[in-house]
Order: structure tokens, then C-alpha cells, then sequence
């Protein structure tokens, strides 16, 4: 896009000069980037092939190792972004507009209350968006393209899921279509333009937000021509978890197909290839961005975020590729930030989750954070490296599963109910597949407690210490007072909002437990969780 063209387009108002006492005062107020991939993996090497990231963002800042997000599908995970809240809070519980996706429902009651519109009315900044916002985003019983959300200055938004080629962006509200040229269509370098576009015409006297989330690595996997040699000899990893029966594990686990087709394995492997080379083109946006912002004289004062919205699997318990499930795999995600006053080459393993960049972010701009009903915590005092910083010692993560209600045409002896099946017959989702857990990271414990929503009520317990890759389910065998506590855990913050999704967890100093006010009969108590959700 010409300079001239976005020059075009951009409202006149942000091209007017500020008073001077005002600039003086906007100007001292750091800037932020938010930079988030769509399915980016950290458990199996989704990090390695973005060397120039590592090195202008993780090695002048901070890395987390713990990050994690509270649910492993696109559209409830980046609504837990936008709002700092857990799904069973924003509603938004698949990539679906009936499931809150984007809808009219998600615009009336949460749209208004993101930390971007909150950024932009209350902080006075200029906000910047470029890339896949949600799903469902652009649907025309939501508004098509022309609805840009309550918050934005800039909008270059995708329509719809991730594409490389052929695909439409809102500009502004207006439909913009792209072809398959790859000099002015590739989405990924389409946004690293609009981006320095951007950065070129901004206004200079109030400090700036932008979220630039790319295509890569989701599928079609589409790498630009320049990368398409690359990283040939590159498989998925064989990790103690690859390609083994899911023994002990919910149902949808265990009808995966052990040992997999070398057909499945060898379209695992050339996803996983493509994948890496789908983030070469990212690496270089990131170089082009930390140029710019240095040429401008702004990188000291801008912090910068890079993210996932989930991870990813490719054959892990012979589930082929996809999301969706409990472990760590698909629920951790890349966390790097450098910044203002943040130290270099920082590793921090505090647990943190994506609840917790509006809050953040929010923080960096100076905003209360006691005015917003946000169920995260701000990352700020980590990042400056405050000392007897009291921290979370577990947090939620949840899913309703998804499914059809006739039979999968490629996996019909399984019945109703299933979706994403691959031709071996093995499914990545069902309406069963719904499940909540609490993740547990303290000094004594890195402990994983889930409980499936299906007639069984399956539990499925790892203890990460002993067993990383989460191969032995130990519900049967574990002590039962830490499952009853877990599952009184479980229940509460399943429950919680705001300040009470940060009350002390079960191996924390500060915690109560009374098991009369959950139990009868030292069982474990059903429930169902749809009603929560919806």
C-alpha cells in the first residue's frame, strides 16, 4: 500500500497537530505493539525458526516460560485477549457465530469494555489494528466488514479466518479485496507495510497502540516463494508423546488410531515444515517494525509483546494436527516483551496467561485497573522486576466442545456428534469434548486437574514434574484429599469474576478449603458445564 494511499485514508484528526503542553505531556507515555500469531506452538519448537524475534525481542527483554492461555481455540482465546477475561466470563466459547464469535451479542456487551477501547477513550491513545481480529469477524449477520469495534483509530481487519492469498480486509470499514500477487497480496508482508504506514503517518503528540496479528503458522500453511526451500529437512518432533496410544485418557483420545498412517505422519510432517516457513515471513516483520520504531526514535519507549493465541499438536498421542485439547502442547504459547525499564535477556517462570496482557497493558498507559471487571493481573511489576511480588499459583482453563449432529462423512461408525475427522477416522473434537481444568504451577506442585463435562464425569490428573509430556493419568491413584480440594478449586473459579479469579490456590499459604460445602458421600461432585458458558 503507497504511503499516500493510507495517507488517504486516515482521518483527518489524527493528522492535526496537538497543543504543545499536551505533546509534552503524551509524549513521556510508553507505546505499545502486540504482535500475535495464530496457532503458534512452544512445547514443540514453534520459536525456532524466528531467530531475528529471539534476538531484537527475548534477548532485550524477557521470556516466559510459563504462559498459557485458558482456552486452546482461536476466537475464546483472542476474546480472552481483548477483554482480560476467561471464556465462562466473555461468552465467547467457539469459532462459531452461535458460539459468541464475533456476533452482535459479543459487540453489544464486550466490544465496548476491551482494553483497545478502553486504551483509545480513556487514555487518550491513537490504537492500530492489522490482521485476523476474530473468526467470525466480517459475517454479514454481524455486521459484515463495515463494523470496525468500538476502540480503533486504524482498522485493517481480515474477514474471516486466517488466509495467505485471496482474501478481504475492512479497511476502515471498507471492503478491500486482495488477489494472489505476492508482491502486494501476501497478508503477512500486506501488514508489515501497514504497519510502517503507520509508524510514517501517525500522529507524533499521543502515544500509540497496535495489534498486528498474523496469518502464520495457521493453515493453508502458505510460506512466501522466498521460503518455500526452507528447513527441508525439518520433521515434527518425536517427543515420548508422539504417535503413542492415549491409554487412560478421555474417549476422544482414546479412539485416535495407534500407530498412525505414514500417510498421517507424512502430512504431519510436511504441516510442521510449512509451518516454519509461514513464520520466516513474521520474523522479518519483526525486523522491520524494531528498524522503524528505531529509526523514528520510539523503540526505548515502546514496549513490544509477542504471542500466540494457542499452541498446537502435530501427532501427539496420534492425534494428526489441530488444537482444542487439555495439554500442554495446545493450551502454552510464546511470551516474550521487551520495553521501557525491562532488563535483557530475562527468563521469567512465574505463571502467567493471556487474561493478563489487557490488564497489562492497561497498566503501561496509567489507567485504574480497579475500574474494569478483568479477571487478570498485570504483568507490569514482573516485567520491572519488582521485588515480593505476590503471584497466582494456578488458573483456569476451559472448552466446550464442538461437534455435528450428523455423522462425519470420513468417520461415520463414530456416530453424531464429532467434527475435524481425518481420513484415518480419527476426530479432533466432540460435543464431549468439553472440559475445565485447573493448571497448578507453585513450589511444591506443577499439577494439571481436569474434569470432562460428559456422562462419565472423566477426570484426567498429570503431574508434570515426573511426567512433562502428560502421559499417565494418575486420578486413580492420587491422594484424595488434593483431588477433592482440586475439584472445590475447580468449582470456584469456574465461578469466579474480577478479583475472585485471583484468590489463592490450593497449595498457596492463604488457602481454605471446606469440603462440606462441595461433597456427599467423599465423591466427586457432576456437574454441567454448557450451562456456565452460555
Amino acid at each position: 500500500m503507497a504511503p499516500s494511499a493510507l495517507l488517504r485514508a486516515l482521518p483527518l484528526a489524527a493528522l492535526l497537530l496537538l497543543s504543545p503542553a499536551r505533546a509534552v505531556r503524551q509524549a513521556r507515555r510508553p507505546n505499545v505493539v502486540l504482535i500475535l500469531t495464530d496457532d503458534q506452538d512452544v512445547c514443540l519448537g514453534g520459536m525456532t525458526p524466528l531467530k531475528k524475534a529471539n534476538t531484537l525481542i527475548a534477548q532485550m527483554g524477557v521470556t516466559f516460560v510459563n504462559a498459557y492461555v485458558p482456552s486452546a481455540l482461536c476466537c475464546p482465546s483472542r476474546a480472552s485477549i481483548l477483554t482480560g477475561k476467561y471464556p465462562h466470563n466473555h461468552h465467547v466459547v467457539n469459532n462459531t457465530l452461535e458460539g459468541n464469535c464475533s456476533s452482535k451479542l459479543w459487540q453489544k456487551i464486550q466490544e465496548p469494555y476491551t482494553f483497545p477501547a478502553l486504551l483509545k477513550a480513556m487514555c487518550g491513545y491513537q490504537t492500530f489494528f492489522a490482521g485476523k481480529y476474530l473468526n467470525e469477524y466480517g459475517a454479514e449477520d454481524a455486521g459484515g466488514v463495515g463494523h470496525v469495534p468500538p476502540g480503533w483509530s486504524f482498522w485493517y481487519a481480515l474477514e474471516k479466518n486466517s488466509k495467505y492469498y485471496n482474501y478481504t480486509l475492512s479497511v476502515n470499514g471498507k471492503a478491500r479485496r486482495h488477489g494472489e500477487n505476492y508482491s502486494v497480496d501476501y497478508l503477512t508482508d500486506v501488514l508489515a507495510n501497514m504497519s510502517l504506514d503507520f509508524l510514517e503517518y501517525k500522529s507524533n503528540f499521543e502515544p500509540f497502540f497496535m495489534m498486528i496479528a498474523t496469518p502464520a503458522p495457521h493453515s493453508p500453511w502458505t510460506p512466501a516463494p522466498q521460503y518455500t526451500k526452507s528447513f527441508q529437512n525439518v520433521s515434527a518432533p518425536r517427543n515420548s508423546n508422539f504417535n503413542i496410544h492415549g491409554k487412560n485418557k478421555h474417549w476422544l483420545i482414546r479412539q485416535a488410531k495407534t500407530p498412525m498412517s505414514n500417510s498421517s505422519i507424512q502430512f504431519l510432517d510436511d504441516a510442521y515444515r510449512k509451518r516454519w516457513q509461514t513464520l520466516l515471513s513474521v520474523d522479518d516483520l519483526i525486523e522491520k517494525l524494531v528498524k522503524k520504531l528505531q529509526v523514528n526514535g520510539e523503540l526505548d519507549n515502546t514496549y513490544i509483546f509477542y504471542t500466540s493465541d494457542n499452541g498446537f499438536h502435530t501427532g501427539q498421542f496420534s492425534l494428526p494436527i489441530d488444537k482444542r485439547q487439555l495439554y500442554e502442547f495446545d493450551i502454552k504459547v510464546p511470551l516474550l516483551v521487551r520495553g521501557p525499564g525491562i532488563k535483557p535477556n530475562q527468563t521469567n517462570k512465574m505463571l502467567v496467561a493471556n487474561i493478563d496482557l489487557g490488564p497489562t497493558i492497561l497498566d503501561i498507559a496509567g489507567y485504574d485497573l480497579n475500574k474494569t471487571q478483568m479477571d487478570g493481573m498485570s504483568l507490569l511489576p514482573l516485567l520491572r522486576g519488582d521485588k515480593n511480588v505476590t503471584w497466582r499459583s494456578d488458573f483456569l482453563v476451559e472448552y466446550q466442545g464442538e461437534g455435528y449432529n450428523g455423522s462425519d462423512p470420513t468417520c461415520p461408525g463414530l456416530g453424531p456428534g464429532v467434527t475435524h475427522c481425518f481420513p484415518d477416522c480419527v476426530c479432533e473434537d466432540s460435543y464431549n469434548n468439553t472440559y475445565a481444568c485447573v493448571r497448578t504451577l507453585s513450589a511444591s506442585w506443577d499439577l494439571q486437574y481436569c474434569e470432562f463435562d460428559d456422562r462419565e464425569v472423566f477426570v484426567e490428573v498429570y503431574n508434570l514434574t515426573a511426567d512433562p509430556h502428560q502421559i499417565n493419568n494418575i486420578a486413580k491413584t492420587i491422594d484424595q484429599e488434593i483431588l477433592e480440594k482440586m475439584n472445590y478449586r475447580l468449582m470456584m473459579l469456574q465461578s469466579c469474576s474480577g478479583a475472585t479469579c485471583r484468590t489463592p490456590g490450593v497449595f498457596d499459604p492463604g488457602y481454605r478449603f471446606d469440603p462440606r460445602l462441595m461433597f456427599s458421600n467423599h465423591g466427586l461432585r457432576a456437574r454441567r458445564f454448557s450451562a456456565q458458558f452460555l
